[in-house]
């Protein structure tokens, strides 16, 4: 996923549908642009935080 559009996910109120490696769905927290990756967890588990690279995500 490009760096520019997690960033544009992580901030909205809307709900984007995310996948992390096209087949969990996880809510984008926070993008760190250095590192390239983002903090998400999956919907079902919103205490497994993880950082995870923004490669590894998809939008639907």
């Amino acid at each position: 996923m490009d760096k520019k559009r997690a960033r544009e996910i992580a901030a909205s109120p809307v709900m984007a549908n995310v996948l992390l490696d096209n087949h969990t769905p996880v809510y984008i927290q926070h993008v760190d642009d250095k590192n390239e990756t983002a903090r998400v967890y999956p919907l079902d588990q919103p205490h497994n935080h993880q950082e995870v690279a923004l490669n590894s995500l998809r939008e639907q």
